[in-house]
């Protein structure tokens, strides 16, 4: 799963949303070096990540992409899910978007001094360019694609690989859903025996209002 996804997997502690993005710049053992919320989220994202890989909802999508593409499904996958999630946010989030992503970023900008430099990086910079949200613009998400590719070790024009998700929208709507609904679930139990608050997702709330199409 990607950036926001995270987050929102994180539930509604802000130290532990941090530990969410974290998770894509901390690497190694967890020592108690950082706050436990923080450490708690880290952890969480990395459970995350491993339960996300053996999901079948996600392993259908693969057959989707043509080569030499398919060697990129994950990544492809992780961003068009911050999209459809970006693009649904009501169904996930008691706070509109724009919300949610400036009271996180103004929480990570307070944590600056734990941060390593991918994630300062992030912290500065997603705020100038609403980094977060732009993600509900499926205009953009081709050039957030071309970003990442560019990025890898042998760069490639990944922004050509959105029209698959394009193509195949609905079955990226379905598998997003699908795989939500399994993540919210791992999510809380997690959360649960750590003490820390769920998010309105992951709530007996949201099981029970939840309607309507992912789309």
């Amino acid at each position: 799963m990607n950036y926001l996804a995270h987050l929102l997997l994180s539930g509604d502690d802000p130290d532990c949303q941090v530990g969410g993005l974290l998770g894509d710049f901390v690497k190694g053992p967890l020592r108690g070096e950082l706050p436990a919320p923080i450490e708690a989220g880290i952890r969480l994202h990395r459970a995350i990540d491993s339960q996300t890989t053996q999901i079948p909802a996600i392993r259908r999508l693969y057959p989707l992409f043509e080569r030499p593409w398919r060697r990129y499904a994950g990544i492809i996958i992780d961003i068009a899910f911050d999209h459809f999630l970006a693009k649904n946010w009501q169904h996930y989030h008691r706070l509109p978007l724009d919300h949610f992503c400036t009271d996180f970023y103004r929480h990570l900008a307070s944590q600056q001094v734990l941060l390593p430099p991918g994630a300062l990086h992030f912290s500065k910079r997603a705020p100038e360019i609403g980094w977060l949200e732009s993600y509900a613009d499926a205009t953009v998400m081709a050039t957030v694609l071309q970003r990442v590719g560019s990025r890898l070790s042998k760069p490639v024009e990944l922004g050509r690989s959105w029209q698959y998700v394009e193509v195949h929208q609905a079955c990226f709507a379905r598998a997003f859903a699908e795989t939500m609904t399994e993540l919210n679930r791992l999510a809380a139990c997690f959360l649960t025996r750590e003490n820390l608050p769920l998010s309105y997702a992951q709530s007996k709330d949201f099981e029970t209002a939840k309607k309507g199409k992912i789309a």
